[in-house]
């Protein structure tokens, strides 16, 4: 069994902070047989302590809307600061990684133009060739064996 000073030193918050919590309903409903006073002190059981302490999670500053700064809210808060810092510079990153896709998409659209220009440029040589008829005509040399060339002379 504890005082309310006890539970506020132990939580690293205010004696204010914890009996604003436990005044505040669902938890000034359950509190009630698990606290008593004793000399003029409020004792609260190992139980109560424990509904205290779940009062004072991260997840019940939420529920609870506090408007009472407490260890956890401002921890929460530097949490949610470091966060949101984080989250900036991710932000900043992809938006350079972005710019960085854009110029790599502009280069393989330059490349794929250059490609198909030697395309055409060299289907252009070729029609050439076949018009001028030396694509037609095979060399003279193939014609005759290797025995003959080199036998044979010149025709």
């Amino acid at each position: 069994m504890k005082t309310i000073k006890q539970i506020a030193d132990d939580l690293g918050v205010t004696k204010q902070a914890v009996f604003y919590r436990i005044k505040r309903p669902p938890l000034s409903n359950t509190l009630q047989s698990l606290m008593k006073k004793e000399n003029g002190i409020l004792i609260v059981s190992f139980d109560g302590e424990t509904l205290i302490r779940q009062a004072f999670s991260i997840d019940a500053v939420k529920v609870f809307g506090d408007k009472e700064p407490s260890k956890e809210n401002i921890v929460f808060d530097g949490t949610m600061t470091i966060l949101q810092e984080q989250l900036k510079i991710k932000d900043e990153q992809i938006a350079t990684l972005s710019r960085q896709l854009e110029a790599k998409d502009a280069q393989i659209a330059f490349l794929q133009q250059n490609a198909t220009t030697a395309q055409h440029l060299h289907a252009g040589t070729i029609q050439k060739q076949l018009t001028d008829g030396r694509a037609d005509q095979p060399d003279e040399d193939h014609k005759r064996g290797f025995i003959s060339r080199l036998f044979g002379g010149t025709k």
